[in-house]
C-alpha cells in the first residue's frame, strides 16, 4: 500500500461517525456489505467496511483496479446503481459482478471540497434488492458529502497539532537556547569586569580614567541585561522567577535605594516616595526592589518630565502594595493590552534601552509572589502600576 493511501485509510479509521454510516447504508439499502473505499488511478483499497456476508474485506485490504466499478466512477464521477445485474443489459454480460458474485450494487463517489476525486461510499449483496427509490441515491450522496467534510476536518486538526508541536518544540529549543547563552555570557563578563577594577586602581590620566569608566558602566548594563535573559527563559521554560523569601525588615532600606539610584540617574524627573509597612512583609526584598527599579525605569522613560512621579508602599494586616505613578501622555487601550509582553514596547520618541523585558519580568515578579501588577491609565488620573501581594508570600 502507498504511504500517502495508508495515512487516508487511518484517517477514515477515525472519523466515529463511519460505522454509523455504514450501519445506516445498510439497513437504506437492503444490503448486506458496505464500505468507504480511497480510490486512485492504481489502487481500490478499503478503508472502513461492514461485512455481513463474509466479502472478506477488511480495512486496508486491497482490490485489483481493474476489475471493480469503482474504477469507472473514478473516470467519469457519476453513481452507478442496479438491482439485480443478471437482469440488467449493461451488467448482465460485466465481469465484474460475475468475478465478486453479487447481483444488487451501488456506489456513490466521494469528492473533496476542492472537487479532486477521493473515492467511493459503496454497497453491494448476492442478492437482488430494489434500488429504484431516488431517495436512496440523495441520501447516500449526503453520506458521501458528510465523510469528505469530515475527513477534511480531520486532516486540518492533525495538520493543526502537527504545527504546534513544531511550534512548541522551536520556542523551547530558542528559550533553552537563550538560557545558555545568558549563562556562558557571565563568566567572561566577570573576568572582564574583574580586569577593568583591577585597572582602575593603577595610577590613570583623565583620558584612560574616562575610558575605564566607560567601560565599567558597560559591563554593569552588560550584566543588566544578562540578568534580565536568564529571568525571561526561567519564566518561560516553567520554572518561574526564583524567589529567596525572609522577613528581616531590608525591604524598605532596598526600595529606598532603587529610588535614590534611579533619582541621582535622572535628576530632571523628581521622584517622592512614601513607604509605611506597618506590618513585616514575606517576601524576596531584591526582587521586589527590582520590580520597583522597572517600573521607575519605565516611568522616567515614558513620563511627563516636568511631572513628579510618585511611588507608595504599603502594608496592612493582609497584603503589601507597591504602586508607581507618573503623568503624561495615558497609555492607549490597545498598548495597555500588551504591556507585559516580553520583547515588546510601544512606539517611542525616546531611544529604549535593553530588550523590552523589564514589564514582563515585574510581571513575573508578581506572580511567584502570588501576587499580581496590573496598570491603569487615564488623562485625569495618569499612569498607575499597582503591586499587590498576600503579606506572606
Amino acid at each position: 500500500m502507498e504511504p500517502s493511501v495508508q495515512i487516508e485509510v487511518e484517517s477514515v479509521a477515525r472519523l466515529a461517525a463511519i460505522p454509523s454510516i455504514l450501519q445506516a447504508v445498510g439497513h437504506l439499502t437492503g444490503m448486506r456489505f458496505a464500505a468507504v473505499a480511497r480510490v486512485t488511478d492504481s489502487s481500490w483499497t478499503a478503508c472502513a467496511v461492514l461485512d455481513l456476508i463474509g466479502f472478506g474485506l477488511k480495512p486496508g485490504g486491497e482490490l485489483k483496479i481493474e476489475t471493480t466499478l469503482c474504477n469507472e466512477i473514478r473516470q467519469h464521477s457519476q453513481p452507478i446503481v442496479f438491482g439485480q445485474a443478471s437482469a440488467h443489459p449493461h451488467y448482465a454480460g460485466h465481469p465484474t459482478p460475475k468475478l465478486y458474485g453479487f447481483e444488487s450494487y451501488i456506489s456513490i463517489p466521494i469528492f473533496r471540497s476542492t472537487g479532486e476525486f477521493f473515492g467511493t461510499l459503496c454497497a453491494l449483496d448476492p442478492l437482488p434488492a430494489k434500488l429504484d427509490d431516488p431517495n436512496i441515491v440523495r441520501t447516500l450522496e449526503l453520506f458521501a458529502q458528510l465523510i469528505a467534510a469530515q475527513l477534511e476536518t480531520e486532516e486540518r486538526l492533525e495538520h493543526t497539532e502537527i504545527e504546534l508541536h513544531a511550534a512548541e518544540d522551536l520556542a523551547k529549543l530558542q528559550e533553552q537556547f537563550i538560557a545558555v547563552l545568558g549563562h556562558d555570557l557571565r563568566s567572561p563578563l566577570q573576568a572582564v569586569s574583574l580586569g577593568v577594577e583591577l585597572l582602575m586602581q593603577a595610577p590613570l590620566n583623565a583620558k584612560w580614567e574616562r575610558h575605564l569608566l566607560l567601560m565599567q558602566r558597560s559591563c554593569v548594563r552588560m550584566d543588566e541585561l544578562i540578568h534580565d535573559i536568564l529571568d525571561f527563559a526561567r519564566g518561560r521554560l516553567g520554572g518561574g522567577i526564583p524567589l529567596a523569601l525572609r522577613t528581616d525588615g531590608e525591604l524598605e532600606p532596598q526600595l529606598r535605594h532603587v529610588v535614590s539610584e534611579v533619582q541621582a540617574a535622572n535628576s530632571d524627573h523628581l521622584i517622592d516616595i512614601d513607604i509605611r509597612l506597618h506590618h513585616p512583609v514575606r517576601c524576596d526584598d531584591r526582587r521586589v526592589a527590582q520590580l520597583l527599579g522597572n517600573l521607575l525605569a519605565n516611568a522616567v522613560t515614558h513620563g511627563g518630565d516636568d511631572q513628579p512621579i510618585s511611588v507608595l508602599a504599603r502594608s496592612d494586616e493582609s497584603q503589601f502594595e507597591l504602586s508607581v505613578s507618573n503623568r503624561g501622555q495615558p497609555i492607549p487601550a490597545n498598548v495597555l493590552a500588551r504591556l507585559f509582553e516580553p520583547f515588546w514596547r510601544a512606539e517611542s520618541d525616546r531611544p529604549a534601552l535593553g530588550l523590552g523585558l523589564g514589564l514582563y519580568i515585574s510581571a513575573e515578579i508578581a506572580k511567584a509572589h502570588g501576587g499580581t501588577l496590573e496598570v491603569s491609565s487615564s488623562v485625569d488620573a495618569g499612569t498607575r502600576f499597582l503591586f499587590r501581594m498576600p503579606l506572606t508570600a
